[in-house]
């Protein structure tokens, strides 16, 4: 959540936000929604979250660490549903704002 509102961002599933890089790219702290208000911010619950049938106000981004896959499983709703997405297609499918580098380097 930004002060501006919230967003949404998309990265590998083992990647970590790196605080610093966070901060630099959106000039803010970064906040996670708690869990019992994220359907109501972003329109899907916990287990769920996807890219997809947000709510309007929410902005997607995706960050860099995704361009080491050659595609992804995001879920599609619900904590049992999802699909597979080559990269061009959970750019255009998102309908992202852009990309950020915004995760820790794993060693």
């Amino acid at each position: 959540m930004l002060p501006s509102g919230p967003i949404l961002v998309l990265a590998v599933g083992d990647a970590r936000i790196d605080n610093a890089k966070f901060k630099h790219t959106f000039a803010a702290k970064a906040k996670m929604i708690k869990p019992e208000e994220c359907e109501q911010i972003i329109g899907h619950a916990p287990g769920g979250v996807c890219p997809f049938g947000i709510n309007e106000d929410v902005k997607v981004y995706l960050d860099e660490s995704l361009k080491s896959m050659d595609s992804v499983l995001p879920a599609c709703g619900t904590s049992d549903t999802g699909i597979e997405l080559t990269i061009p297609e959970l750019e255009k499918s998102s309908c992202c704002t852009g990309w950020v580098d915004i995760t820790k380097t794993l060693d």
